[in-house]
């Protein structure tokens, strides 16, 4: 597709347009259109299911890579395998219906299983690197690599996957036989806990900042004065002071605005600078002058 509006294909309802939108079926599409990109110099980005993303007005120049027609998710034994663009919370949920544990805390995480391994996501206590097996995934020059967990250096919600280029196309966990009761009853508990907790509403990217070490970012935040907090149709969540909403059409400049105000904030009241969680991509609009 061409000039595809993104704000379509985000959580955050936020974007603009993208020149190319390509979404491939295979493999080996993929490694066609990395080796493509490469060939005409034309620069290609790679988007998930735009949950922990923010796209900037401007859109994205080249063609923006979506792999959500890769969703096939399959189990042998105690090992699932999920494609990239298949939801995280889906391989927890298959997981479930074949009574492996290791996935209960990925439940509620709304990414695909690309951007989970991307930035090594978690919640309640686990995380990504903890039952990752392996992944496959195709490098700059668009060859297939088999790789490690290993290999990725997971760390608190980072890996090397966008240092080096990669593309994830399926990943290989490793699960625990269970029970379907008790693996069921904490996916209920952890989802109502979520649902109670968080602002979903609303559109919004999840959780904007990473967890300072000895503080929580919602509570600083909130401590902040800043919860309610308004900069055009953006805010700061009245439910989670973690999360900042798309309240009433904003713009991504607005959204990316209230993003530095707090952390302006709270780096003055508290001496706290907030690392982003969420990633920020794209181009500024421009705006055309008038003759």
């Amino acid at each position: 597709m061409v000039d595809e509006h993104l704000k379509n294909h985000t959580y955050t309802h936020l974007g603009g347009k993208a020149d190319f939108f390509v979404t491939p079926e295979t493999y080996e599409q993929v490694q066609e259109i990395v080796k493509l990109s490469n060939k005409v110099a034309l620069p290609f980005t790679l988007l998930g299911n735009g949950s922990n993303l923010i796209v900037k007005d401007g859109g994205i120049r080249g063609i923006v890579l979506n792999l959500k027609r890769l969703t096939d998710i399959s189990t042998d034994g105690t090992v699932l395998v999920a494609q990239s663009g298949a939801r995280i919370i889906d391989a927890s949920r298959h997981a479930l219906s074949k009574s492996l544990a290791g996935l209960e805390f990925a439940c509620g995480i709304p990414g695909s299983v690309g951007g989970a391994l991307f930035m090594n996501a978690g919640a309640y206590g686990g995380e990504i690197k903890d039952v990752l097996e392996s992944t496959l995934v195709v490098d700059k020059e668009g060859n297939l690599l088999n790789l490690s967990a290993d290999d990725l250096d997971l760390e608190y919600r980072s890996s090397n996957i966008p240092d080096n280029g990669y593309i994830v196309l399926e990943a290989t966990f490793s699960m625990k036989n269970g029970e379907y009761d008790e693996i069921k009853a904490i996916m209920d508990d952890l989802t109502f806990k979520r649902e109670s907790k968080q602002p979903l509403e609303y559109p919004s990217c999840g959780s904007v900042f990473k967890r300072p070490p000895g503080y929580f970012a919602g509570k600083l935040i909130q401590d902040s004065g800043l919860q309610g907090k308004q900069l055009g149709g953006a805010q700061v969540s009245l439910k989670h002071a973690g999360f900042i909403v798309n309240r009433d059409e904003a713009t991504a400049d607005e959204y990316i605005g209230l993003i530095h105000f707090v952390q302006d904030t709270v780096k003055d009241k508290f001496g706290v600078r907030l690392e982003r969680e969420v990633k920020i991509i794209g181009d500024d609009l421009v705006e055309e002058k008038k003759a």
